[in-house]
């Protein structure tokens, strides 16, 4: 009889509780609401200003008032900015970004995690020390060197996309072994050790077992490496001169320059088509995405 009566109240004690965590789990959804909007409206705004005759974001401050593929069509027939030809080097240079900075990255966490070498902790502390130093004040120095590097290897230096693609493996190598460093930590030490005792060199333990167990991490750092190069601005800018070698961001400053009368209606269009390979590689990595940022923090 007590089990039998105890068993209906536990269930009417868990329909209040549910009950109560809804009816103050509301303004949660308040919240949830006014972010989305404050992170959606500049979106709808640059949609709005790319679809509008005016060609001015101060003419778009009614949504949608006109509706035309007028900067559009502008966008892509005018000879002297040649949109699919940057947006074609932006997708060059950020993708060969990404695949180096993952590889690279990947073979140092792998060094530092599971080798024992002379300076091992002064390299990690190296790597740290390096990262505290703002970007900018890298950039004289950056286009200095490029300049030098152009007398000699001209493909490498100052505007050239591998040159480009080269500061950019550099600058951020050490964050990203940090980041994947602390992943590999968290892969068992035993599964090198039994691959080694079945023969197993180091190379198949690390092409054939660690790195399909650390694919989160590889994902979560090359789409990071890959928005970051696709959207960079200062250091493109700084090493790329000729207008056919521009990328994407470099090449939509063009629109709103006093040298082409700063359409904004054409740029917003311009921002609105860039948008769309980085908001695809969230749509379809999402699943690594949180895996790949907190694995990492289980084991240092």
């Amino acid at each position: 009889m007590s089990s039998a009566t105890t068993q209906p109240q536990t269930q009417r004690g868990r329909k209040r509780r549910t009950k109560a965590g809804r009816s103050n789990a509301w303004w949660r959804h308040v919240v949830a609401l006014i972010m989305c909007v404050f992170a959606l409206f500049p979106l709808v705004y640059a949609l709005s200003s790319s679809l509008s005759e005016a060609g001015s974001l101060m003419g778009s401050n009614q949504l949608f008032a006109t509706v035309t593929g007028a900067n559009y069509q502008q966008l892509f027939s005018d000879p002297q900015t040649p949109f699919m030809r940057w947006f074609v080097n932006s997708l060059v240079i950020a993708g060969a970004t990404a695949l180096g900075t993952t590889l690279m990255g990947a073979a140092a966490a792998y060094a530092f995690s599971r080798f024992r070498f002379n300076g091992r902790r002064k390299g990690l502390m190296s790597l740290l020390v390096i990262q505290m130093f703002p970007q900018l004040l890298a950039f004289v120095a950056i286009f200095l060197l490029l300049f030098a590097i152009s007398g000699v290897y001209p493909f490498l230096g100052l505007n050239s996309r591998m040159g480009l693609i080269a500061v950019y493996l550099g600058g951020a190598l050490g964050a990203n072994t940090f980041l994947m460093y602390g992943f590999f930590n968290t892969i068992p030490r035993d599964i090198d050790e039994a691959a080694t005792i079945d023969g197993a060199s180091h190379a198949q333990i690390y092409w054939t077992m660690i790195l399909p167990l650390v694919r989160p991490i590889l994902v979560v750092v090359a789409m990071l490496s890959f928005i970051m190069a696709f959207s960079d601005f200062l250091l493109a800018q700084i090493v790329l001169q000729d207008p056919s070698q521009y990328t994407l961001a470099v090449g939509l400053y063009e629109f709103v320059s006093v040298q082409f009368g700063e359409d904004w209606g054409v740029f917003s269009a311009g921002a609105i088509i860039a948008a769309l390979p980085v908001m695809l590689l969230f749509l379809f990595l999402q699943r690594y995405i949180v895996a790949g940022l907190t694995g990492g923090a289980v084991k240092g």
